[in-house]
């Protein structure tokens, strides 16, 4: 039997672009996968902003701000359900979004300004490229990457079947 303060639960990478609309169209499976697993499934947010989305890498920075005061789900999630909004508006509207989640606007102002989460950023897109993404949304769960930028269609399953079979074999 194994000791559950050393076990870690299993990981979900989610490789996102928070200006694209199949991330939108994502985050009623990540919020199914939420609540059925709770704590017992890890959903990460990774960057991977694309070049045809204009405010993606700032978003992402915006994203690690967030994250860095608490609200990294929740920012981001705010940010998917407005993209056509992101589009228009542009990086005042990050910046919006955290006023709207009751963050410190002004430091995101800052972070926007400074780059302070940059490199971030950078690391995620660039260990995203070395496993093979190349669109969003793309998940990677047990090492098993799965291309949801195509269609979403039977990926929460198959994410479920993963996740169960990991978390038998810990119990």
């Amino acid at each position: 039997m194994s000791d559950p303060s050393t076990t870690a639960v299993p990981v979900l990478d989610v490789w996102c672009d928070l200006q694209c609309p199949d991330c939108r169209t994502a985050l009623d499976d990540l919020r199914a996968l939420r609540a059925r697993y709770g704590d017992r499934l890890e959903l990460r947010l990774r960057h991977f902003p694309l070049a045809k989305h204009k405010y993606a890498f700032a978003a992402a920075q915006a994203a690690e701000e967030a994250l860095a005061q608490g609200q990294g789900w929740a920012y981001a999630e705010a940010l998917l359900g407005q993209v056509e909004e992101l589009g228009r508006k542009g990086e005042p509207f990050l910046v919006e979004v955290a006023r709207e989640l009751g963050l410190d606007a002004e430091e995101f102002d800052t972070a926007l300004i400074d780059g302070r989460h940059i490199l971030a950023v950078d690391a995620d897109q660039a260990e995203g490229k070395a496993i093979g993404v190349t669109g969003t949304p793309t998940y990677v769960i047990a090492g098993e990457r799965l291309d949801g930028g195509k269609s979403q269609e039977g990926l929460r399953e198959r994410i479920e079947q993963i996740a169960d079979r990991l978390l038998a074999e810990q119990a």
